[in-house]
């Protein structure tokens, strides 16, 4: 399928976030879930669909991978795709509108 991947600058802001809340307790693992995140966005273009619905929304072009504990959102296009958000999993969304 080979989908161009994207990211808001919120979800670039959510990453950057995550990396220095858990660097304050293990660099290390910051560095590793960041690797997994980026690496998970990666594969997107690949696999677009691989991801599931976002219940909060039940919309088909809002879809939603897990890494580790977090959410690595996004929202397909007709050739691309943009990541929306990173949020803790157990986190409700109650909108993206900002992030859209």
């Amino acid at each position: 399928m080979d989908y161009e991947v994207a990211w808001s600058p919120a979800a670039l802001e959510d990453v950057e976030s995550l990396a220095d809340y858990i660097a304050k307790g293990s660099k290390f693992y910051a560095g590793a879930v960041v690797d997994k995140l980026l690496d998970t966005a990666r594969r997107l273009k690949d696999f677009p669909l691989a991801g599931r619905i976002v219940p909060e929304f039940e919309d088909e072009t809002i879809r939603e991978r897990f890494v580790y504990n977090y959410r690595l959102i996004y929202r397909l296009h007709t050739k691309h795709i943009t990541i929306l958000a990173v949020i803790h999993g157990k986190r409700l969304l109650d909108s993206l509108d900002d992030r859209i």
